[in-house]
């Protein structure tokens, strides 16, 4: 059971047998009775405790009732006690006010009858309770409030982390393409260099180098020049708020989810001045997401107050059928508590209508759309840069790193499954010729150009990865040797027909594959199939190269 918290009464008078009587007529159980006999020792009860009520006699020695009161009325921690004097004395008109106007809300008087007494007393003790509860009340709001504002500033610094998080990303991943493209023709330049010192006496071949020279520094240039038109997250429409859509030549769609007719026609208002924006109504979760469905939009004003649910409910079908539209959430007043719910649902700015001017408003867009943007160029970013961490950058396939897993994945699968895998590992045969005669361009072209070619030979469940520098592997799942064999004999074949062209000259490479069944290895393991296919490779170049060899 709580213990109810007793309230405070206090009562003066300088005659210790009517204290005694007052005690036993306002003896109630969450009342605590304190007792002064004089106006000086009630004043300092009076700044110690939380007083409910002060029931005082007119007349006592050194200071009286109205002196008392007087003193209470001019002390900011006394002044709103409530008084009822207690006397005897005389009832005129004249003393009644004079007690008035001294600060007392009642009077009673002598002899007392019990019932008054009591009843009055209760009045302003319910009172003392009911102002307590409303203070408690408002503690209460005013802390949910405080935490409701800081809960909505931790989401605004979390979305302005995220925001710049996903712009670092971005440039990031800007960063890392643009170095890569610079690294070709600098390497290039680089072997070139070095090509001039060791034939530094033959002019013949100075002038090959000199073109060579030539045609890296252009191909940086272009990168240079690409750099420097980047535009780094620019704002989605714009610096002047006011021109959304403006000199676009595509029209800005709004859906403007709205319940009330009056208030669309305000926001219709608001939006109409920019140019090249169209706003479509809705004014239910119903029709708005029948209305997306069929023409989707760029972005969207909902009502918190909808027909059929609210503008939460709105935002959590859209997150649950992943329409990645931006919101803006407007509500008839301020609610802090709704302001962050939306927020952290997935809106991206909230608004009252109370407040909502053609400026803020299309302010607020702005920055939903700039977010938007931003969001989704940091997706596509992320998805770049893990692709980029599994791909090789100049021929498209898989890197070392993949295969190195993919083989341990698919070798435990095979095993598991009681199937068959086969490893090529090939080589293109004096790829160094090609780099010392023709250039590390002509090179990364070539390999580029098998990359490509390999990938397209190959089934889709397949997986080909460059295996080191002219190197390039190929797990064959699911396949048996007689199989592997006839593939990579096809395509060293096409190969040799293949021929590649470099400016004005036309040349063609041949490879050697090596071939590992892990069905036919003693240890069938993802490391002895490598050693398996890798020693086949080396058997086929010791062959004459241009021939494919099984292990075994």
């Amino acid at each position: 059971m709580i213990e109810t918290e007793k309230i405070n009464l206090l009562i003066v008078d300088d005659q210790p047998a009517n204290l005694l009587a007052l005690e036993s007529l306002l003896e109630l159980p969450d009342v605590q009775i304190i007792k002064a006999s004089s106006g000086n020792e009630a004043l300092g009860i009076m700044l110690e405790h939380d007083i409910a009520l002060v029931l005082m006699d007119v007349q006592m020695p050194e200071m009286d009732g109205f002196e008392t009161a007087e003193v209470m009325r001019h002390n900011s921690r006394t002044r709103n006690i409530p008084i009822i004097f207690v006397t005897a004395i005389n009832k005129e008109e004249k003393h009644i006010f004079k007690g008035y106007d001294a600060g007392a809300v009642d009077y009673l008087f002598k002899p007392l009858d019990p019932h008054i007494l009591t009843s009055k007393v209760h009045v302003f003790l319910e009172l003392h309770r009911n102002k307590k509860s409303l203070e408690k009340s408002t503690r209460k709001l005013q802390n949910s409030i405080d935490g409701l504002k800081q809960a909505n500033q931790k989401i605004i610094r979390q979305q302005r982390a995220v925001i710049e998080e996903e712009r670092l990303k971005v440039l990031l991943q800007m960063a890392g393409a643009t170095a890569h493209e610079l690294n070709q023709p600098l390497m290039g330049l680089l072997g070139t260099i070095e090509l001039i010192r060791l034939d530094r006496h033959n002019s013949a071949k100075l002038d090959t180098h000199l073109n060579r020279i030539e045609e890296s520094g252009k191909k940086i240039s272009r990168i240079v020049k690409k750099i420097q038109g980047m535009k780094f997250l620019e704002s989605a429409y714009g610096e002047n708020s006011a021109d959304i859509g403006r000199d676009r030549d595509r029209k800005l769609t709004i859906v403007s989810v709205e319940s009330s007719e009056t208030d669309f026609s305000i926001i219709h208002d608001l939006l109409s001045k920019s140019m090249n924006i169209t706003v479509t109504r809705t004014d239910s979760i119903k029709d708005t997401l029948t209305c997306i469905h069929h023409s989707p939009c760029d972005l969207m004003v909902i009502d918190y107050f909808l027909k059929d649910g609210n503008g939460l409910d709105l935002i959590k079908q859209l997150n649950e059928i992943h329409m990645d539209i931006p919101v803006i959430m407007i509500t008839g007043k301020g609610d802090e508590y709704i302001a962050t719910q939306a927020l952290q649902s997935g809106a991206y700015d909230y608004l009252t209508k109370d407040r909502l001017t053609g400026n803020n408003l299309t302010n607020a867009i702005q920055n939903a759309l700039s977010k938007s943007r931003m969001k989704k160029e940091a997706h596509e970013a992320v998805k770049k840069m893990a692709e980029m961490s599994i791909r090789d950058a100049l021929t498209g396939l898989y890197n070392r790193r993949f295969f190195s897993e993919a083989l341990e994945r698919e070798t435990a699968r095979s095993i598991r499954n009681r199937t068959d895998l086969v490893l090529c590992i090939m080589d293109l045969d004096f790829f160094k010729q090609i780099n010392d005669t023709m250039g590390h361009q002509t090179g990364d072209m070539v390999l580029s150009e098998l990359g490509r070619m390999l990938t397209d030979w190959i089934r889709q469940t397949d997986i080909p990865c460059r295996y080191g520098g002219e190197e390039f592997a190929v797990i064959l799942t699911d396949t048996d040797i007689e199989h592997a064999i006839g593939v990579c004999e096809r395509f060293r074949r096409m190969l040799v027909e293949y021929r590649f062209q470099h400016q004005e000259k036309s040349f063609q490479v041949t490879i050697s594959i090596g071939i590992a069944s892990l069905q036919n290895l003693d240890n069938p393991t993802s490391e002895t199939v490598i050693q398996a296919a890798d020693q086949a490779m080396y058997q086929a170049k010791a062959g004459g190269r241009n021939r494919v060899v099984v292990y075994g």
